[in-house]
């Protein structure tokens, strides 16, 4: 999250630091952890040398161990030690939040080894910026490859480092992958080290980045870092409809926003009663149409005035009240509560509204366009006559021949006297 320093003014520039948002502070570094003890006037004695250092804004962090000649500070972008040549990165953190996000990440502190060798200069960032430059034309040709080869993966995000010694290879899979001649393959193309980490599909949106549907960056890409669990029962203590195209993030799973406000609802619905799905009144049976869970109203309506748009507006404590009645089996004369009308017109003003309509208004009448025929030429008629001439002709020779075996043929009689 940005700082108030990153103010945009007028010219669309921010008014403060100048930098277009890599300030000196490391608030516009994507999941930053703010050091508040930085900003409190108290003297560390118990100092510890572990510092956090995130690498391309944020999108992966790691923990080093930070001599004190290098003489570096929070927003620094500094080299370090990665074991297979170096990479540079921005100092995020330092002090004794390191050791709360170590805890918070499980990593102990006795297997950190890797130190911060210096300060970065000019020509590290421009070998950072080369090996930046190098990650979209790698991942084009990473997933064609993948493709070629017919695994079912997605190769989600490419990271160089800032030595080009070695490239990690992001990629989301719904099983496992048996990808070594993938490896070899992107090691014959790219001539490089070749990792390969599987992330879940919240992980890569975290990388990647994006828009949510509320219009805002999404949580995942600028603070959130635990991924909890999120089930449907979370969208229904809220009364959300489960529309999975609604509820599903760019991730493709549901929104981990709706686990934000869900313990308030479960607490404002502990004051609800239960099984209050119907109430009965000698007026009959009262369904339960909708509730209010901050408003504590619950939505009543009568099986026989349903469909008119009527509802019964009652306050929690009311409920309650008219079920310990029926508990007792005696029925209210009739529910205690405001009724709410969802239309403002009746139906005589529904029908008038429609005659009205129907007798101002008058179409003109349309013209029927009569259909030419299309037009033949005289091959086209020379054709047809030729065509069809020797059809009749046969035709006719069979109707010929027809009477002809007609007349030819002996009567009955003629036969008999043939046969005497």
């Amino acid at each position: 999250m940005s700082c108030a320093s990153c103010g945009k003014g007028e010219n669309g520039k921010p008014t403060g630091c100048g930098n277009n948002g890599h300030c000196a502070t490391g608030s516009c570094n994507k999941l930053n952890t703010y050091d508040w003890l930085t900003a409190l006037d108290i003297q560390d004695p118990s100092g510890t040398d572990l510092v956090e250092v995130s690498f391309k804004n944020g999108a992966s962090k790691d923990f080093f161990v930070n001599p004190s000649y290098t003489r570096t500070g929070t927003g620094d972008f500094v080299v370090v030690d990665t074991g297979n040549g170096f990479d540079v990165g921005r100092l995020t953190l330092s002090g004794d939040l390191v050791k709360l996000q170590m805890k918070k990440k499980k990593v102990r502190e006795h297997k950190v080894h890797r130190e911060v060798l210096r300060k970065a200069n000019e020509s590290d960032l421009e070998k950072m910026n080369k090996a930046r430059e190098l990650e979209m034309p790698a991942l084009v040709k990473s997933r064609a490859i993948a493709n070629t080869l017919g695994l079912e993966m997605k190769i989600g995000d490419v990271e160089y480092q800032a030595d080009q010694r070695k490239a990690t290879f992001y990629y989301t899979a719904d099983g496992r992958v048996d990808f070594r001649e993938l490896v070899r393959a992107y090691a014959r193309e790219f001539r490089t080290k070749i990792e390969m980490r599987q992330i879940g599909a919240r992980q890569e949106s975290q990388r990647i980045g994006g828009i949510g549907s509320c219009g805002r960056e999404l949580c995942c890409s600028t603070w959130l870092t635990d991924f909890k669990s999120v089930t449907t029962a979370a969208a229904r203590y809220q009364n959300l409809a489960i529309n999975q195209a609604k509820l599903s993030g760019q991730c493709g799973r549901l929104k981990c926003c709706l686990n934000y406000e869900l313990d308030t609802y479960i607490d404002a619905l502990k004051h609800f009663p239960k099984r209050a799905d119907n109430l009965y009144t000698q007026k009959g049976k009262a369904v339960l149409v909708k509730t209010d869970i901050f408003k504590r109203l619950m939505y009543y309506s009568y099986e026989t005035e349903r469909g008119r748009g009527i509802l019964i507006a009652l306050n929690v404590e009311r409920v309650k009240e008219v079920l310990e009645l029926n508990k007792k089996r005696e029925n209210p004369a009739d529910l205690p509560g405001e009724r709410i009308l969802l239309s403002d017109h009746s139906e005589e003003e529904d029908s008038e509204i429609t005659s009205d309509v129907s007798e101002g208004f008058e179409l003109p009448e349309v013209k029927k366009k009569k259909r030419r025929g299309r037009k033949r030429g005289k091959s086209g008629r020379n054709k047809q006559s030729r065509n069809k001439g020797p059809r009749d002709d046969k035709n006719q020779g069979n109707k010929q021949s027809g009477k002809s075996r007609s007349k030819n043929k002996p009567s009955k009689g003629q036969n008999k006297g043939n046969k005497k």
